[in-house]
């Protein structure tokens, strides 16, 4: 006999006299709960690419860093070369100035009549200036027409000696509009064979005529002091160039370098592009790499060149970038460490979990789907008969007296005959959507998705004769071996049922079986199924 409509038949169990026994603890239908394996076997990797790129983020933020640390370094040392320059260039002016109206005074005194036509005293004390006692500067001296010293400051006698052959004698002999001349560096016998930088300008007769030169030392000395005071770092480089080329003075100084000319080196057609600017160039004179910076003087035809080697310029970034370098990449190697250690063990965790999940969801003792499961594979499978339009069809299995068997063989037998019926239906339903559940006991529940009633009693009359072949002796069962007993019914498009109808039919269906000697199939009778 059927239950009341009213009573939940989908939480039942049948008790020993075959009637129907309900449980209101438990419920059949849930809704599926959301399957989160693959976002779970995911879950370990996409953490480990996280942690990579959030270490390859860090690393990439920290080369961007040390990169504009590197380009700040080098923006620095051209600013303080261009500071030097301009300290340099500032005293080389104000004194060259200085020498250059020294000289222009003599001229202009050799040129009076007056003043020549004085004593030699008070001539030379108008012709000469102070300037002509400062340190690191030779005497002013006038030749003549051929070279010979006519006149000297500080002495109403003269030298002898003459320069008849130098450059700064044959500049002015042959161009009357040279102006001031700075010639080639050369030793000067009243220093004592010291090199200095001759100073010079022309003497021309009343008709324009060439009457000699006025000439002025300045001993290389003087730069070479200037120039050790100016920091420039351990292989730096400070330079006063004529701007035809020679080499005027250098700092580290090397006498081999003064006045060797330069004109052919790439740096220095570097210098004749701009009044000014700054770029890295491979030295002409010892090949180090350096930035330069420069500056053509307007009053004088001088090039200030002030050089950093890149080796002083990146020492502490170099350094410094080592070091964060160092740290960093032990913090990121550590990262990552940590981040597979982490994934790994994320990874047996979710794989235990998954194996909680599946123990959860599955009967330990016949390995089918457990009542939990069977929940949502109905309800999953009732929505989309619904939805497909399709037939949807179940099985009640029940083993035959059962109960007799433990009793004769014992419970650890009947758990083992459990197992072997479950794993008999399992091996009769191939199709991967059809699936089978323990419902409780000794009884079991197939699946079966767009399947009608005649599919289903020919999936359950497949079952029953395997289960019989398998010979199970069993003397309490009239057959002689263990046989079970299943109800067949189904939900058809078109038809005004619910699943729990569904399963009362099925169910109502394995009733017959029972009642009628068992080990058989029965098909629902129920109107609609």
């Amino acid at each position: 006999m059927l239950p009341h409509k009213n009573a939940p038949a989908c939480l039942h169990r049948r008790n020993a006299t075959g009637s129907l026994k309900y449980s209101n603890d438990m419920k059949l239908f849930r809704k599926p709960a959301f399957d989160h394996s693959n976002v779970v076997s995911r879950a370990p990797y996409a953490m480990l690419l996280v942690g990579g790129i959030i270490a390859l983020s860090m690393t990439a933020i920290c080369t961007i860093v040390l990169y504009q640390s590197r380009l700040d370094a080098m923006a620095h040392a051209i600013e303080t070369s261009r500071n030097v320059a301009l300290l340099a260039e500032n005293d080389v002016v104000r004194n060259f100035e200085l020498y250059a109206l020294s000289l222009q005074a003599v001229v202009d005194g050799l040129n009076d009549s007056e003043v020549m036509a004085a004593p030699p005293h008070v001539r030379n004390a108008a012709l000469f200036d102070k300037a002509a006692t400062a340190s690191y500067l030779g005497s002013i001296r006038v030749l003549d027409a051929q070279g010979q010293v006519v006149l000297n400051a500080g002495t109403e006698n003269p030298p002898g000696g003459h320069y008849l052959e130098h450059d700064f004698f044959k500049v002015h002999q042959e161009s009357p509009d040279v102006g001031l001349y700075v010639g080639d560096p050369y030793s000067s016998t009243l220093h004592g064979g010291s090199l200095s930088i001759p100073l010079s300008r022309r003497i021309s007769h009343a008709d324009g005529s060439f009457a000699g030169i006025v000439l002025i030392d300045v001993q290389l000395e003087y730069f070479q002091k200037l120039f050790s005071v100016l920091s420039l770092g351990k292989h730096g480089s400070l330079a006063l160039i004529r701007k035809d080329g020679a080499m005027m003075m250098r700092q580290p100084f090397d006498a081999k370098v003064i006045g060797r000319n330069i004109r052919n080196a790439s740096t220095f057609k570097q210098f004749m592009l701009a009044p000014e600017g700054s770029f890295s160039d491979t030295s002409y004179l010892d090949g180090a790499q350096r930035a330069y910076y420069f500056k053509n003087l307007p009053s004088l035809p001088f090039i200030i060149m002030v050089a950093k080697a890149h080796s002083d310029i990146y020492a502490v970034w170099r350094q410094r970038a080592l070091l964060i370098a160092s740290v960093m990449g032990t913090l990121t190697m550590a990262f990552i460490g940590l981040s597979f250690a982490f994934g790994v063990q994320l990874k047996r965790r979710m794989c235990a979990e998954s194996e909680l999940a599946l123990l959860a969801r599955t009967d330990g003792l016949t390995g089918l789907n457990n009542r939990r499961k069977l929940d949502e594979i109905i309800e999953h499978e009732w929505h989309r008969a619904k939805r497909n339009h399709s037939a949807f069809s179940l099985l009640f299995v029940d083993i035959d007296w059962f109960k007799a068997y433990n009793d004769t063989y014992g419970h650890q037998a009947g758990d083992a005959v459990l197992a072997t019926v479950a794993r008999c239906i399992a091996d009769n339903i191939r199709r991967p959507e059809d699936s089978a559940a323990r419902y409780g006991g000794e009884e079991f529940i197939v699946v079966l998705p767009d399947t009608t009633l005649d599919g289903g009693a020919l999936i359950a009359e497949n079952i029953r004769e395997a289960i019989a072949e398998l010979a199970i002796v069993h003397t309490g069962s009239e057959f002689g071996c263990i046989t079970v007993s299943i109800g067949c019914a189904a939900w058809v498009p078109g038809k005004d049922l619910d699943v729990p109808a569904v399963l009362r039919s099925a169910d109502k269906a394995l009733y017959g079986a029972k009642m009628t000697g068992r080990n058989k199939v029965v098909l629902s009778s129920l109107p609609g199924t």
